[in-house]
């Protein structure tokens, strides 16, 4: 079985971030949580390491992973062009539940799959995620169950979906929220790439922990479709 790390646990947090940022080294998989779910993480330029995510989760390489990033500065190395409406969004929103999807460097040595030169960026609110990004770097993560189950909101549901195909588990308890009983969606992610164009508007993609409106309100009603 593969290990488990409560990140409540001073001793083992150190030992499961140390063995987390190792297996990422060596191309492996852990699981990682977020503010919003339980996430399969891969180094995000390892190529081999990105395909075995996809592969983990029952997935084709049409449907790319999204990159955890630490910091606000890290948009600027990954991205090509970040236009202003993005910069007020993570702003307003960074760290949270906000991924957004950006033209992406074309400089940059990466394979996340069919992405038609784009990047999906995401700045996590979680203590245990920022801490292990600032040490891997960009990580390419998703959900942490197989396509079409639902997400993981605890250690033990990923655990359950994905099994020995993770090296590491970081247990940090139930994440995300609930609203009626029932669990908050994964983050609201917005495709950006028409801003570069004067005349191009936001297009919200999936609805989630953000609302639409909260968008609206910073990006500006004639600057969203």
């Amino acid at each position: 079985m593969a290990p488990e790390f409560d990140c409540s646990d001073s001793t083992e947090l150190l030992t499961g971030m140390r063995l987390a940022r190792a297996a990422i080294g060596r191309g492996e998989l852990i699981v990682i949580p977020t503010d919003t779910v339980y996430g399969v993480a891969a180094d995000a330029f390892s190529p081999s390491a990105v395909q075995a995510l996809l592969d983990a989760k029952g997935r084709g390489r049409t449907s790319p992973p999204p990159v955890l990033v630490p910091s606000v500065a890290t948009l600027d190395a990954l991205a090509e062009n970040v236009p202003a409406e993005v910069r007020a969004l993570v702003e307003a929103f960074w760290p949270g539940g906000l991924t957004v999807i950006l033209p992406a460097r074309s400089s940059l040595a990466w394979d996340l799959g069919e992405t038609n030169g784009t990047v999906a960026l995401r700045m996590p609110a979680n203590r245990v995620a920022l801490e292990l990004l600032e040490d891997t770097g960009p990580l390419a993560v998703s959900s942490a169950n197989r396509t079409g189950e639902p997400a993981a909101s605890t250690a033990d549901e990923a655990i359950a979906a994905l099994g020995e195909s993770i090296a590491v588990y970081l247990n940090d308890g139930r994440v995300g929220a609930e609203h009626d009983g029932a669990p908050d969606p994964g983050s609201t992610i917005v495709d950006a790439t028409g801003l570069v164009r004067p005349d191009g508007k936001l297009r919200i993609v999936r609805h989630g922990v953000i609302s639409d409106q909260a968008i609206i309100d910073v990006v500006g009603a004639d600057r969203c479709e």
